[in-house]
């Protein structure tokens, strides 16, 4: 048993450091997008905000998008609140901006059961969009200036379907915010060279864009309303099926929007278990099967220390021309000898595991100007490993609290 634990934890490294050194070549192949001239604004925009409760954050994610380098008239701002108890819609109301619009998903549903409330506050607000394209973004997000003019551009140059946009987290003052920081600018890689290379779909709703034609072309949620989360990579995944050469990742700091980490550690398990839960939603198969070789790969690593501890006695296997005593084991292959022990395995596998994605994560976190975190990213590991299984295993089997309603 052990030497076939051994062996799946060495095969699943290999292929898990196959797969993370493609995306790190992806990832640099992907062009930097520049303003590198002056042009005349052209395209409408209608900017959908979803909104639950977003009291604190509605203000400045509002003043952000209407401090804007683009013309007023060429875009809208849908704010959707999604039956909020707290003074969310009063804000919003009382805004100093016309092209700033309230839409109230209660005065529309009633106590209409709704599968994805989420869902729907979008699907709304497209019904009334004037836009040409639609942006996504969450209420406690902030937009650069130059957000929509790269946009902008960008579409007009590409006639893309679907832009993919880079997110980052704004603050890390503690090790939870720095170890979310990470985990999110590593995800944020893997989606720009997912993108870039046609693999698989990935994105986060935090930072899209799409023609209301191809959203209206693939029926909107259509399918997919019945799943309480996915707006974003499932919808992304429709699109990706009907215009595969439209769908892009816009890679320009222009466009890198700011969202802000989980404060509690209750709440990051509950957004990730949120996140894992749609893994076998997919039809797109090949992200199922990264994922899951991201899941088995975790789970070895996981149980990897808690082997070597509980499985102590010695054994002997003889298999020409190898030898193999455990614990410690050695390895005879002439002309040279290896010892080892079943923690040490681990030790490697791990410094393994982080130098490769180390040279993936360099280049990304430059990107997003984050380089100092590097520093912690090997402390993080171990927690990153127990993270990815037990939310992996409660996105599949457990339930969830998000704005106040519970989830499974």
């Amino acid at each position: 048993m052990i030497v076939s634990v051994l062996f799946v934890s060495i095969l699943l490294f290999v292929l898990y450091s196959i797969l993370i050194i493609y995306y790190a070549i992806s990832w640099r192949s992907i062009p930097n997008f520049k303003l590198l001239t002056a042009t005349e604004p052209r395209t409408t925009f209608s900017i959908i905000i979803p909104a639950r409760n977003e009291a604190q954050n509605i203000q400045a994610c509002l003043q952000a998008i209407c401090s804007q380098h683009f013309p007023t008239a060429l875009y809208e701002v849908l704010v959707v609140d999604d039956f909020s108890t707290d003074n969310t819609s009063g804000i919003v109301k009382n805004f100093p901006a016309k092209n700033v619009r309230l839409i109230s998903l209660a005065e529309l549903t009633g106590h209409q059961q709704i599968n994805s409330y989420k869902k729907k506050a979008i699907e709304t607000a497209i019904a009334q969009a004037t836009g040409e394209v639609i942006i996504t973004t969450d209420a406690d997000c902030t937009a650069p200036p130059n957000w929509l003019h790269t946009i902008d551009v960008f579409y007009r140059q590409t006639t893309a379907a679907f832009i993919v946009m880079p997110v980052r987290y704004t603050c890390c003052n503690n090790f939870l915010e720095i170890f979310q920081a990470l985990d999110f600018i590593t995800l944020q890689g893997i989606t720009g060279a997912s993108v870039h290379k046609h693999m698989h779909s990935m994105c986060n709703g935090a930072n899209l864009a799409y023609t209301k034609k191809a959203f209206e072309d693939v029926k909107g949620f259509e399918g997919i309303d019945s799943i309480a989360s996915g707006d974003d990579m499932l919808l992304m995944h429709k699109i990706y099926t009907l215009q595969p050469h439209k769908v892009f990742f816009l890679k320009s700091t222009e466009v890198i929007v700011q969202t802000q980490p989980m404060k509690t550690l209750k709440d990051f398990f509950n957004q990730r278990i949120r996140w894992a839960s749609k893994a076998d939603k997919y039809d797109d198969k090949r992200i199922f099967a990264v994922l899951l070789l991201v899941y088995l790969f975790n789970v070895c690593m996981l149980i990897l220390p808690l082997i070597s501890i509980f499985h102590y006695s010695p054994f002997i296997i003889h298999h020409s021309p190898f030898t193999i005593h455990y614990s410690p084991f050695t390895i005879h292959h002439s002309p040279f000898t290896i010892h080892y022990s079943l923690f040490t395995l681990w030790l490697l596998l791990l410094a393994g595991k982080t130098m490769v994605e180390l040279f993936f994560l360099y280049p990304v976190a430059n990107f997003f100007n984050e380089k100092k975190l590097l520093w912690w990213f090997p402390v993080a590991q171990p927690f990153h490993v127990c993270y990815t299984v037990v939310a992996g295993w409660l996105g599949k089997f457990g339930h969830y609290q998000w704005k106040g309603r519970s989830v499974k």
